[in-house]
């Protein structure tokens, strides 16, 4: 008894200020499996009451929150045992302040995550536009969002910025959304089957949906130029670029075949004689 005692009792130094027992390790290891079973039963609870959709949201917030409830464990046991913790932080101070300085940005794109994570800012497979970056939003984790591009391209954005930047998320309303695509016809076409002939091609095209019939606006007189603007929708913006562009090769095949033309930008340009006009 007496060894296992001693055993017990025996020390480890860290400082002249603070040492650690046996005991207290043994205690350390007991506080951590209670408390690691306890979390486990909360976490199962918890997903038995969330929808299935926001458990991986509510796990990565939960790792987070789990690693702070450790760190309050080992505080709270040394303390009751005796270690004063307060002298090792303040003996530390310098590092700590080094270490918060160095792990600012790692912090803020935790808390961003889990902002964005709580609120729902962003889903899975979201069509989202920030800072000339376009893509489909495949992962959320707590520090780090990844995207895919239309070129196949993954890209990996820290999570502050989407609070602190602007963010376009083409999703958010539903996956149907309206497109437009501007075209200019020479003037003296005729505008009615300028018109139609979009109407066509847009409605000849398997992507566009015939739920809303698309529509043609005149847009403007300019220059060298008849402006129309079609509009039509679509249920995926994450091909609209490639929508768009099949759209412009059934567009300029129906003008080549009805004669109509698309113009180029053109200047009159006036040469005076100035001899002739000294004379």
């Amino acid at each position: 008894m007496e060894t296992i005692r001693s055993i017990l009792n025996f020390s480890f130094s860290i400082t002249e200020d603070i040492q650690i027992s046996v005991s207290i390790i043994l205690l350390l290891i007991l506080a951590f499996v209670l408390t690691n079973f306890l979390l486990r039963g909360i976490r199962k609870l918890v997903n038995k009451k969330v929808d299935e959709q926001d458990i991986g949201r509510f796990s990565s917030v939960f790792s987070f929150i789990k690693y702070i409830i450790y760190v309050f464990v080992i505080i709270i046991v040394l303390e009751s045992s005796g270690v004063n913790v307060s002298v090792f932080l303040a003996g530390s101070a310098a590092l700590l302040v080094g270490i918060g300085l160095g792990l600012q940005t790692l912090f803020q794109d935790i808390i961003s995550g889990i902002f964005i994570i709580l609120d729902k800012t962003l889903h899975v497979n979201d069509i989202i536009e920030i800072d000339n970056l376009f893509g489909k939003v495949f992962e959320i984790k707590l520090r780090t969002t990844r995207i895919v591009t239309v070129q196949n391209k993954v890209i990996i954005i820290p999570n502050h910025r989407f609070l602190t930047n602007n963010l376009i998320n083409w999703t958010q309303n539903g996956t149907t959304i309206t497109e437009t695509l501007e075209v200019g016809v020479a003037y003296g076409s005729d505008v009615q089957l300028v018109k139609k002939i979009l109407i066509e091609a847009a409605l000849e095209h398997p992507k566009v949906l015939k739920i809303k019939s698309p529509d043609v606006l005149f847009m403007d007189f300019a220059d060298s130029a008849l402006l129309f603007r079609l509009r039509f929708t679509i249920n995926d913006s994450y091909y609209q670029l490639k929508i768009k562009s099949e759209l412009r090769f059934a567009i300029y095949e129906k003008f080549n075949k009805n004669n109509i033309k698309i113009p180029f930008p053109q200047r009159d340009i006036h040469l005076y004689n100035q001899d002739n006009n000294n004379e």
